[in-house]
């Protein structure tokens, strides 16, 4: 079963069972697919959908925290229990040891050796680490390898 047919299955089982913060989730990925789907003009298979999901759990959890400098705890365990969800559909976390070996592969294989080689080391990991890690944790790991 693709991950578009899941989605639309836990939409199904959300609203039966009631429970808005999960149908809520639910429903934007599915706007958030159908949204890049239409602009790009493509079908997205389980990656594209898996690149979509990251976004949208990257979004909740850089606005996560204004929601605590505002003391608005109705929201903030909204806001968890959704990132809780759309994480759910994404591909196990990668370990810090693990992406340390993907990047360390990736700087190898370019040659690079100083910071003007990020964007070619970034460029070729990403792909690598769909929704398995996030940007900014391979960001630091670059530098880190490269001993910036």
């Amino acid at each position: 079963m693709s991950l578009k047919e899941q989605l639309a299955q836990d939409l199904k089982a959300s609203m039966k069972d009631k429970d808005v913060i999960r149908k809520n989730a639910v429903q934007s990925i599915r706007a958030a697919v159908l949204q890049v789907e239409k602009d790009s003009k493509v079908t997205l298979d389980d990656d594209g959908v898996i690149g979509v999901i990251a976004k949208e759990v990257k979004k909740r959890k850089d606005v996560l925290p204004d929601y605590e400098k505002s003391g608005r705890e109705d929201l903030i365990a909204e806001l968890k229990k959704e990132i809780e969800v759309l994480t759910g559909y994404l591909p196990s976390q990668l370990t810090q040891e693990e992406l340390d070996g993907i990047v360390k592969d990736a700087i190898d294989r370019i040659g690079a050796t100083s910071m003007k080689d990020m964007g070619k080391i970034m460029a070729d990991v990403m792909p690598k680490i769909t929704g398995r890690a996030d940007g900014g944790a391979v960001n630091v790991t670059v530098r880190k390898l490269l001993g910036l």
